[in-house]
């Protein structure tokens, strides 16, 4: 075990203790969150930035009163904390909104603008449906043809080798997940992004699912658009896009016509959601106060170090644990290498669902079905079989609660 992983395994309780969900008693239970890509569960001091926000005066911005400005500022700096999350060179580049879903649809339709019949765009097998139906919506509007990059097999992996035949003079957009919602399974987002880039594409990734696990470094990266979801990471339901600024300022954005011309404010339809930006706020401070540095990204980059040390240190608890049941069946990436430590679970004949229902009877919670990667569950042929049962360990989880799903599991299967 690294001393990394072993910061936050010597600390787990005093981090489990900011987190008044996980201190619960249901039904006689305490409540085992296994549900975190699904959202996750917000600290103490995230929850109480909603009400801190409203009690303190709620305005919208521009006002010429003090009340208003404090709204600019805490706007200001939200784009702030997240440019420093995700390492972006401005705060301008920073775009909320309600979810990403919604951002995704409202840039995909701007986007599209561009496009003329007879382009073509790849997307992939492996995505949530938010980064796939929103272009392939788009592109039938607009005549423009979609590819669909495929996976390996049952790891789940995208066939990136397949890219390059894919890739055209005509490719406008390749829009793949940084990681699959459903099977945990990392993406090659650098190989993609640097293919992409040179056949003159727009590359635009959801980093939905990496982002409560691992870090996204958008200057690095070289992308164009990274989207983000904060309840995925601790804090509101807020969704985010960091977009390059070129693009950001060239691109004509579906808006109402007397809101701002510039970015980042142009492309934020209607009245923010300000408390949920002050949580927002609060829980990338959460993440950073895991780490140690002496500015926030330097914080944010050692906190991430620690959770995906101890979150490795989890799955290979879980694989151990799964290898002693031949009746379970893994969809993934078979080591703690190469994924999150999100799992997607099979048992046989049994439907998932049932599996899930008598899990929540103890209070063990876990989602089941295709988790809006449909295509994913239709390619592994067992969509109409009830997908998979996933189960999602974050930073707040621990092996005691791993070895209480296993005894339900082996009871339950049985």
């Amino acid at each position: 075990m690294s001393s990394s992983s072993l910061q936050i395994k010597q600390k787990i309780e005093e981090i489990r203790a900011g987190f008044p969900a996980l201190q619960q008693s249901i039904n006689g239970f305490t409540p085992a969150y296994f549900d975190g890509p699904g959202g996750t569960q917000l600290p103490a001091t995230v929850q109480a930035a909603f009400s801190n926000y409203l009690a303190s005066g709620n305005s919208n911005l521009g006002g010429q009163f003090s009340v208003s400005r404090n709204t600019v500022e805490l706007v200001n700096n939200a784009r702030e904390h997240a440019a420093a999350m995700l390492n972006a060179p401005s705060r301008d580049e920073i775009v909320f909104g309600a979810n990403m879903t919604s951002m995704t649809l409202h840039f995909s339709r701007s986007i599209a603008r561009t496009w003329k019949a007879g382009d073509e765009i790849i997307l992939s097998d492996a995505d949530h449906g938010a980064n796939r139906s929103c272009w392939a919506m788009a592109a039938e509007e607009r005549g423009v043809t979609v590819h669909y990059l495929p996976v390996t097999g049952k790891t789940c992996e995208l066939d990136i080798a397949k890219l390059d035949e894919l890739l055209s003079d005509k490719t406008r957009l390749v829009a793949v997940t940084a990681a699959s919602n459903l099977s945990g399974t990392t993406v090659d987002i650098d190989t993609v992004v640097k293919k992409a880039k040179a056949a003159g594409a727009v590359a635009f990734i959801d980093a939905v699912h990496l982002l409560p696990h691992q870090l996204v470094d958008v200057q690095a990266l070289g992308a164009d658009f990274v989207a983000a979801s904060a309840y995925k990471f601790f804090g509101p339901h807020l969704g985010l896009i960091w977009g390059h600024s070129e693009l950001l300022n060239s691109l004509t954005p579906y808006k109402v016509e007397p809101a701002p011309n510039y970015a980042p404010n142009c492309w934020e339809t209607g009245t923010l959601n300000f408390e949920a930006i002050s949580a927002f706020v609060e829980a990338v401070k959460y993440l950073a106060s895991l780490g140690e540095g002496e500015d926030l990204r330097s914080q944010l980059v050692s906190g991430y170090e620690q959770i995906h040390a101890y979150e490795t240190s989890l799955a290979e608890y879980f694989l151990n644990a799964l290898s002693q049941h031949d009746d379970i069946e893994l969809i993934g990436q078979p080591s703690a290498q190469g994924r999150t430590a999100t799992f997607a679970l099979r048992f046989g004949d049994t439907p998932p669902a049932e599996v899930a229902a008598h899990l929540g009877e103890q209070e063990i919670y876990a989602w089941t079905g295709h988790l809006y990667a449909d295509r994913l569950t239709d390619a592994l042929n067992i969509t109409d079989k009830g997908g998979i049962l996933r189960v999602g360990l974050m930073h707040y989880n621990t092996t005691e609660e791993i070895d209480r799903l296993f005894v339900a599991l082996a009871k339950i299967v049985s």
